[in-house]
């Protein structure tokens, strides 16, 4: 194997050598948003997860790669992430599941990634100047420095549209109808919503009457990347939905549904990625271990009528809100993991039980 000596470069000039995986780009340069997660295991369903578009993801684990890779663990049909950056890449697969190992699945998507960086220096970094934009390749350092700066990050960028669904489609056959706004859907999710519903999954930017015009008994707004307030129209559909439908968010979801509410969300120094975070339930106390992937929050007391029913137990950011009267509710953290613990996974659960205490959908699209 040809080494390719490789570097990144964070867009305040900070410089991290290493040698290039995956696939040769155009040009030697791949650019993106630099973050951090600190899962130990479940790598291909983070680089696959649409909700890391616009990101290079730094895996904080020094040694990625082990047990390869399969199709069933891939989070949608291709990655929308800008790249990848580990300490050690694994010299070979082991695990009986595993079809290919990760450097191969990193060419045939063509990603681009960068291996044997400091990535403790480099989270530190992170944790300490915040997430920035970088570029990393075999380019010159000039080139890569200029790419950084010109990289625009997150903020105000509507990834939404990137990696939603151009056509409805239907997964699972459950006992109830929901229908899925896909911001950037997990296939997790889906085959979580699948044990309770049959799930149409539309794309984003479908109107509320088309919605309710198919009459589901719940309404479902999935996880998505980057800035909530650049996906525009969604917060005033979801208020056209809002009191006619039960509606559960995740993630993107819960702080679009926050925005239709009326509140606010801000951008969080350098976001919350990993498989090992905190929430404490409020209802009871009880403190679950969640998975989270997020760089935006929704303000504090921003959400008139609403409540707030999980707490981030690291930095005390809400996780979850809830409007009993519009049925509606929301979680920050991802209850599906995919990957990380399921101590949230009742909550799919709570929906179905929502959508049941609502009763059946009429002609006109109000609960009987």
């Amino acid at each position: 194997m040809t080494i390719r000596p490789s570097a990144l470069v964070l867009a305040d000039g900070s410089v991290f050598h290493g040698e290039a995986i995956g696939a040769e780009v155009s040009g030697g340069i791949s650019s993106g948003e630099v973050v951090f997660n600190t899962t130990l295991t479940g790598y291909q369903e983070v680089l696959s997860d649409p909700s890391y578009a616009g990101q290079v993801v730094t895996f904080t684990y020094p040694h990625i790669g082990n047990y390869g890779t399969s199709p069933d663990d891939d989070e949608a049909p291709a990655p929308f992430c800008r790249g990848v950056v580990v300490r050690d890449l694994a010299r070979r697969r082991s695990n009986w599941r595993s079809t290919e190992d990760l450097d191969g699945w990193l060419a045939r998507h063509g990603l681009a990634g960068i291996a044997g960086v400091d990535t403790r220096r480099l989270t530190r970094h992170i944790r300490d100047a915040g997430a920035m934009s970088g570029a990393f390749g075999t380019a010159s350092l000039e080139a890569l420095a200029d790419a950084a700066a010109a990289e625009p990050g997150t903020n105000g960028v509507d990834l939404v549209s990137v990696v939603s669904t151009a056509e409805p489609y239907t997964w699972g056959s459950g006992p109830r109808r929901v229908v899925a706004y896909d911001f950037g859907i997990k296939r997790t999710i889906l085959n979580h919503l699948a044990t309770i519903a049959t799930v149409e999954i539309v794309p984003a930017s479908t109107p509320a009457a088309e919605v309710l015009a198919r009459q589901p008994d719940g309404v479902f707004l999935s996880n998505g990347p980057g800035d909530p307030a650049a996906v525009l129209g969604a917060p005033a559909t979801i208020g056209a939905l809002l009191g006619e439908v039960p509606v559960f968010g995740i993630c993107l979801g819960h702080q679009l549904l926050a925005t239709a509410l009326g509140g606010t969300t801000f951008k969080l120094p350098f976001g919350h990625h990993g498989g090992n975070h905190p929430v404490r339930r409020l209802a009871d106390g009880t403190v679950e271990i969640t998975s989270q992937n997020h760089n935006f929050a929704v303000a504090e007391n921003s959400v008139p009528g609403a409540t707030v029913t999980h707490r981030n137990l690291n930095d005390g950011t809400i996780e979850g809100l809830m409007v009993a009267d519009l049925r509606a509710f929301s979680v920050q953290h991802h209850p599906e993991a995919g990957p990380g613990p399921h101590d949230a996974a009742y909550l799919f659960e709570e929906f179905a039980a929502l959508m049941d205490a609502s009763g059946p959908r009429t002609a006109a699209g109000r609960g009987a």
